[in-house]
């Protein structure tokens, strides 16, 4: 029943997600359910993610209980991390993507790194892979 609560508390992020996903699969994409949640990769999902404002594009990004990636090696790469973001939005509900844009703007608007520095990522990175620490590179701004 908890489970069900989270689902349903993560799920108008979940229908984002699953709109892209089906974008994804309408050209040429994939999709896979692993873990409850579901994961799309390839297609207009791999030309979206390539194009984010983070250098070099994303490998994958989270919404609700969906995970998009470029591709299906760099889903296995960024699972774990994206697993931490689906665990955020079962806690932040609707009001995931509102604090994490929030959180990015505000980092940003101090002159900081809006992505690396974002709590949502620190808290990512360090349960995905405590051993990796987060290393900021004072020559590039992940939001530019």
């Amino acid at each position: 029943m908890l489970q069900f609560a989270k689902i349903l508390w993560a799920s108008p992020n979940t229908l984002m997600g699953m709109a892209a996903g089906i974008l994804g699969l309408l050209t040429g994409g994939r999709c896979q359910i692993r873990s409850g949640c579901i994961e799309f990769h390839g297609g207009l999902v791999t030309w979206v993610l390539k194009r984010t404002p983070l250098a070099g594009g994303a490998l994958a990004m989270t919404l609700g209980h969906c995970i998009i990636g470029q591709s299906e090696s760099g889903l296995a790469i960024a699972r774990a991390h994206e697993r931490i973001h689906v665990q955020q939005y079962e806690r932040w509900g609707p009001f995931f993507l509102p604090a994490y844009l929030g959180a990015s703007a505000w980092l940003w608007w101090l002159g900081r790194d809006c992505y690396r520095e974002n709590p949502f990522e620190i808290e990512a990175y360090a349960k995905a892979d405590p051993a990796a620490p987060i290393v900021l590179d004072d020559e590039t701004d992940a939001c530019e």
